[in-house]
């Protein structure tokens, strides 16, 4: 794979249009096409351009593979207690331990209010209402 075709590749996998990419760069679109298309010889210095618009260094972007992007979301990897998981998995877990933390916020966020309302029963019986 080419420069050209890795640039491609890396901006339609962040979701980033040819536009988008022209104007960061300040030029047309027509020319970021050219850039694309093999048409404009690249610099160093226009890669490493690219390469802070796709928030990474000029070297990563030389090195990008698209095949070791791709087969890295079908690696099985392994757990704290060394049982094999999948990508499907390690997703599930996460998933479960965002709401664990959620939950615990709620209840956090509960005892919080029950403290509140009781100071607030509190300052009425001595102040009365306002």
């Amino acid at each position: 794979m080419n420069t050209e075709q890795k640039i491609k590749s890396i901006r339609e996998l962040k979701n980033l249009t040819q536009e988008y990419m022209a104007e960061q760069l300040g030029i047309t679109q027509a020319a970021y096409s050219k850039i694309e298309t093999g048409q404009t010889k690249l610099t160093s210095n226009k890669i490493s351009d690219i390469a802070e618009i796709f928030d990474m260094d000029a070297s990563d972007l030389m090195a990008y593979d698209m095949q070791k992007y791709f087969n890295s979301f079908n690696n099985v990897k392994r757990s704290n207690n060394g049982s094999t998981i999948t990508q499907d998995e390690t997703i599930k877990n996460l998933y479960d331990e965002v709401v664990a933390l959620y939950k615990d916020k709620i209840t956090l966020l509960e005892k919080l209010l029950n403290s509140t309302e009781k100071d607030l029963i509190k300052y009425r019986k001595k102040y009365g209402e306002l």
